[in-house]
């Protein structure tokens, strides 16, 4: 069997074990126009390799999951899975993720180089063709999300995003935010 290196390109230093305890979601409230969270994760990134599509398209692709802490009570309150994808040729970055809610989404957007790093952008919605939502039946009727962007700034071993999901919840439309800064710890 012939041996050789995966190119993952501007997901290469993405790949480890990440900590950052400075997040702050800002989420709907029932009973209150919105809640803070202040919170801390851990975000493990795994390569996983080359995916062939139809024999034309060569992704590499970095698997994550992503569990999160409220400071508040140490108790998890989010937990994500999936996949970011390179596409050399084209020079597309694309986001799966999956949430234990029924909210699963593919993201597409660009890499661009900057000082010591990358600045990756990705977003998706729900009339977008291309790069849209599913979601269950429940949410959908009750938690709506219509979009999704995010952007990471990775460089060396720091990395910080911010992450806005549109929501329609509570008869209203709600910009739930996510953002931290976290560092390298493996």
């Amino acid at each position: 069997m012939a041996s050789f290196t995966v190119n993952y390109g501007p997901l290469a230093g993405l790949i480890g074990i990440w900590s950052g305890d400075k997040g702050i979601d800002i989420a709907p409230d029932p009973k209150e126009d919105r809640e803070e969270n202040p919170y801390y994760e851990t975000i493990t990134f795994t390569g996983a390799g080359y995916a062939n599509n139809a024999e034309q398209q060569l992704l590499a692709a970095v698997r994550y999951h992503i569990e999160v802490r409220r400071k508040a009570d140490d108790e998890v309150f989010h937990d994500q899975t999936g996949y970011w994808m390179w596409d050399k040729k084209e020079d597309i970055v694309m986001q799966s993720l999956s949430i234990p809610r029924g909210v699963t989404l593919l993201a597409g957007g660009v890499a661009m180089e900057i000082d010591n790093g990358y600045e990756i952008r990705v977003a998706c919605d729900e009339n977008d063709a291309a790069w849209s939502i599913v979601q269950s039946p429940f949410m959908h009727e009750n938690a709506k999300t219509t979009s999704f962007t995010q952007t990471m700034i990775l460089q060396e071993d720091t990395l910080h995003y911010a992450e806005t999901t549109m929501l329609e919840i509570y008869n209203k439309t709600f910009e739930h935010t996510d953002t931290n800064t976290l560092i390298r710890v493996k």
